[in-house]
């Protein structure tokens, strides 16, 4: 099996549109800086430094005079919620992923700096950085101030960490390095509270896509962080947890078939299962060969809905309650398992379909937007 760490500019060049990827980060190069204070949250209890944000399904009770308490309709995003945090963070990361990924493609310095400045005034900057915490992440007006789940929002910034740590490897500016260390204890600082708070914990604990996007985050800021026994750990839980708990034996995910949207939460699991598997796969322990007793392993999880993926039509749980039309789309774990398998089946997909889809919430269902920082 080939792994996709030992593939070279020419491969990449089959898979990525490299040419596009620089004439975007020349664009990119003239961006303002982008930091949460730009926009305040007037229902957050906390300052313009706490990211704030409201649990998508929530909507105002027609029931009450103030619509409070907030009611659930699950699958059915409230487009009036509070939802610009969110925006900007993910705003960031396209800009500074995109850069680091021109940076890696040129080796031109001016894009490196103009990712460090952005990353300076988001992580860094006392005026504008982010505090390093979730706790009010997913509020819901009227019953919580912020909620364990809303964990899920910073998925998006495993491709900051992975930029970063590709910028401290390769862009050796002295300047811009005191930066990017301040940046990585910024991670550190977050990676602790992930996994100490209450809160954190109880995102950690989820038996469905919310348990394994934890996972994802844990092992991309701990490899940034070189936090190798929380890496360890999260290998561990991998086998003897993850799959035990989410995949059924045909490779399916039962706990996101039962939702409003089993096609797009099943392949958001999986698309996040193989950024885990690919994270935490070491040439002494292979995840991507690994299965248990009865053969639940990633191939099987991509086994199961590959077939689903060339022909929608063939999806037997019926459509997703919002955006159905806009799935499937070329997700990362396309281009990974594709060549971590050898296999043109999957690689074909990856450039078939989309790979830079324009519906929001698509895009928010991608946590990666530029694998060249994968590989």
């Amino acid at each position: 099996m080939k792994g996709i760490c030992q593939l070279n500019k020419e491969n990449w060049g089959n898979d990525l549109d490299l040419k596009s990827i620089i004439q975007e980060a020349e664009a990119a190069r003239t961006s303002p800086s982008v930091h949460l204070t730009e926009a305040r949250a007037l229902q957050s209890p906390g300052n313009e430094h706490d990211y704030y944000s409201n649990g998508d399904y929530w909507w105002p009770n027609p029931n009450t005079s103030d619509g409070l308490p907030y009611i659930r309709r699950d699958g059915e995003s409230n487009p009036d919620n509070f939802h610009e945090h969110r925006i900007l963070l993910r705003r960031m990361r396209t800009l500074v992923a995109l850069l680091t990924s021109a940076y890696r493609i040129t080796g031109e310095q001016p894009y490196a700096a103009k990712a460090v400045q952005l990353l300076d005034a988001f992580f860094v900057n006392e005026n504008t950085r982010m505090n390093p915490h979730l706790l009010y992440a997913q509020a819901i007006p009227g019953v919580s101030n912020g909620r364990g789940i809303g964990v899920i929002d910073t998925l998006h910034l495993i491709d900051v960490a992975a930029a970063v740590h590709v910028l401290k490897s390769e862009y050796t500016s002295l300047p811009d390095q005191e930066v990017l260390h301040k940046v990585t204890l910024w991670f550190a600082d977050y990676l602790q509270w992930m996994n100490e708070h209450p809160q954190g914990v109880e995102e950690r604990n989820e038996p469905n896509n919310h348990g394994i996007c934890w996972f994802v985050q844990a092992a991309a800021f701990a490899k940034l962080t070189g936090h190798q026994t929380l890496l360890d750990w999260c290998r561990e839980q991998y086998k003897s947890r993850l799959l035990v708990e989410q995949m059924a034996v045909d490779g399916s995910f039962p706990r996101e078939l039962s939702r409003t949207k089993p096609y797009a939460y099943s392949l958001f699991t999986l698309d996040n299962l193989v950024t885990l598997t690919h994270i935490l796969s070491t040439q002494e322990d292979n995840l991507w060969e690994f299965q248990l007793s009865d053969g639940r392993g990633v191939r099987k999880g991509i086994h199961y809905l590959l077939p689903y993926l060339e022909n929608k039509q063939l999806w037997p749980y019926g459509a997703d309650v919002e955006y159905d039309d806009d799935w499937p789309v070329a997700m990362s774990f396309l281009l990974f398992a594709g060549h971590a398998y050898g296999s043109e089946r999957l690689l074909t997909l990856w450039r078939t379909l989309d790979q830079n889809p324009q519906q929001a919430e698509v895009r928010r269902n991608m946590a990666i937007r530029q694998p060249l920082l994968w590989l």
